[in-house]
């Protein structure tokens, strides 16, 4: 009876130290780990964000960058962190994606974390060289169907969001063209911007300014409607491409385990840095916008995880761009 009263003694001691320390979160600096290089789409969103949360936290929210492997090198490191709140993921639609692109993960992509909330969805950018003979999507269309063993194709690796939306491109218009993936979207709109590869998909985060300058040429974009930002761009449905509509969204995610309290104050806090006014102007000028208050929640991003692995996998499978 002792050696029992002395049990539940201390797993209530240890139940309300962990209350307590809940209640009290954050009281050290947060990381969040963004799993491609610096300088990209994901890790511009991602330090906006960090940003506004510090000053809703109380607390510095850092970023690292850990790339590699299409994303699952830094997913991996926050799954096996410690559960409790201070090491967390910003991914994008590659958390969905990886689980159909590698055969083998070292994590579990429906049961390894804890989902705190989406944080916007970014439409995508059809793009060229600027001197592509094509000066509208359906003549890229016909170029690339009569040059489909020439015309190239950069991507930042498997399971970018560059290589996703060049898969989709293929798959609409039926005709596999030649890919070249790079370590990162950098290098690839370096060679995009030298002329040494012919078309590349990406987001509006990452092209805005290219197109806006004259550096590269736009051929479509992937939302439903024009972008304020890129008014003279058409949507791929104006040009017939009727299955190219396609946003790259991001989640934030924290490890497996981690107190119900500190995701609900993530949660919210997630919520207050997307309705900061900075944060809004910022994504604008990006051509993008926030996630709403409803969608920055953990179940809204796990019915958005779960939709989108359902939804990529035929395709996937489909274009036969595995990754070991």
């Amino acid at each position: 009876m002792k050696a029992l009263l002395a049990s539940l003694a201390a797993a209530l001691t240890l139940a309300t130290t962990s209350f307590a320390s809940a209640q009290s979160f954050p009281e050290r600096n947060i990381t969040i780990v963004v799993p491609f290089s610096a300088g990209g789409p994901t890790d511009t969103v991602t330090r906006l964000v960090a940003e506004a949360m510090s000053k809703d936290l109380g607390q510095q929210v850092l970023v690292e960058n850990v790339g590699g492997a299409g994303g699952t090198l830094g997913a991996a490191r926050v799954a096996d962190a410690e559960a409790d709140g201070y090491t967390l993921l910003l991914h994008h639609i590659g958390m969905a994606t990886s689980a159909t692109l590698y055969r083998k993960l070292p994590f579990d992509t429906l049961n390894a974390f804890e989902y705190i909330g989406l944080v916007t969805e970014v439409p995508m950018t059809l793009v060229a060289r600027k001197d592509l003979e094509p000066t509208d999507l359906k003549g890229l269309i016909e170029y690339a169907k009569a040059n489909k063993d020439t015309v190239t194709v950069a991507n930042a690796g498997i399971g970018a969001a560059s290589h996703l939306c060049g898969m989709l491109f293929m798959s609409a218009i039926e005709t596999p063209l030649v890919t070249v993936p790079y370590k990162g979207t950098g290098p690839a709109m370096t060679d995009l911007l030298g002329g040494q590869v012919d078309i590349m998909c990406d987001q509006t985060t990452n092209t805005t300014k290219q197109i806006q300058g004259g550096t590269i040429k736009a051929y479509a974009v992937t939302a439903p409607e024009r972008l304020d930002v890129l008014p003279d761009v058409p949507t791929g449905s104006e040009a017939g491409l009727k299955e190219f509509d396609v946003s790259i969204w991001h989640g934030l995610y924290a490890p497996k385990g981690t107190p119900s309290e500190v995701v609900d104050r993530l949660s919210k806090s997630l919520q207050a840095a997307l309705a900061d006014q900075n944060v809004i102007d910022r994504f604008a000028e990006l051509g993008t916008e926030p996630s709403p208050a409803e969608d920055a929640t953990p179940a809204a991003l796990k019915a958005k995880l779960e939709g989108e692995i359902d939804r990529w996998k035929p395709v996937i499978e489909a274009a036969g761009q595995y990754a070991d």
